[in-house]
């Protein structure tokens, strides 16, 4: 499913500062983040091994794209893998509203998705998401400040999209003009596993059991195909020069492990 929340040219320090928890069956292939593909357009980002994509990357002429599945019942027999949305862009010379435009062309060949294209050069954000099923694709130019993404449009007032935001925002004034340090955002923010109240629960068509297992910021549900949750953790942090780094905490064969990757926009 996946959530996200970020802080965008609102503040002293980071153009960006990301955070992504991404969810999913822990028995699905995945590589851990690192650079990958070829040529001048390698892309730094984790890779769902059984559909080739990912959920989210990054390169060093400062593409960012990255991606959240919208809750709901039926999925689509035969649909495209959401994970080659984010690739659209990051292979491309296009500009965000360029690729946005191509993508809502032929959203109706995914399942619901919610992305998200960024150009950190030239300070356009753009979101594209195919829900509500039957009405043309959004596309939105994403304004400066604190925005969380779920499993619904982008900052719906889903109970733990509003948590994460409350959260995120304190942790920031805490620290004032300071850089923010990526590991105690992650622990103090991004592994909450405060489920919704069950009256507060989103009216998707899910199941209201699997609505409430996935209604905190760190999902950990077992299911009859196997253990289903957040299995890492992002933190992308971009500051107004270009220094980059991207932190993972991901879990590998039962083991919590962390590694950071950093880098300069060219």
């Amino acid at each position: 499913m996946c959530i996200a929340a970020w802080i965008w040219q609102a503040h002293p320090v980071h153009q960006l500062l990301l955070l992504l928890n991404r969810d999913e069956f822990h028995s699905r292939p995945t590589k851990a983040v690192g650079w990958w593909g070829e040529g001048s357009k390698k892309i730094l980002g984790g890779r769902d091994v059984l559909g080739g994509g990912t959920w989210m990357g990054c390169t060093k002429d400062g593409r960012l794209a990255f991606l959240t599945n919208v809750l709901e019942p039926d999925a689509m027999p035969g649909a495209r893998t959401r994970g080659d949305l984010p690739l659209k862009f990051l292979q491309s010379n296009k500009s965000p509203l360029e690729v946005a435009t191509e993508v809502a062309e032929e959203a109706d060949e995914y399942n619901g998705f919610n992305l998200i294209l960024a150009d950190l050069t030239t300070n356009i954000m753009v979101y594209v998401s195919n829900r509500p099923k039957g009405q043309p694709a959004t596309i939105q130019l994403v304004s400066p400040g604190l925005h969380v993404l779920s499993n619904a449009r982008l900052d719906s007032p889903w109970q733990k999209a509003i948590l994460l935001g409350k959260n995120f925002r304190e942790l920031l004034r805490e620290h004032g003009a300071d850089e923010v340090e990526v590991k105690d955002i992650v622990e103090r923010l991004m592994t909450d596993t405060t489920k919704a109240d069950k009256d507060r629960l989103p009216n998707t068509g899910c199941d209201p059991n699997w609505e409430h297992g996935l209604s905190s910021i760190f999902i950990e549900v077992q299911t009859d195909q196997g253990p289903y949750g957040t299995r890492s953790t992002a933190v992308l942090s971009v500051n107004y020069d270009g220094e980059a780094s991207l932190y993972e905490k991901y879990l590998e064969s039962g083991i919590w492990k962390d590694h950071t990757v950093s880098y300069q926009i060219e």
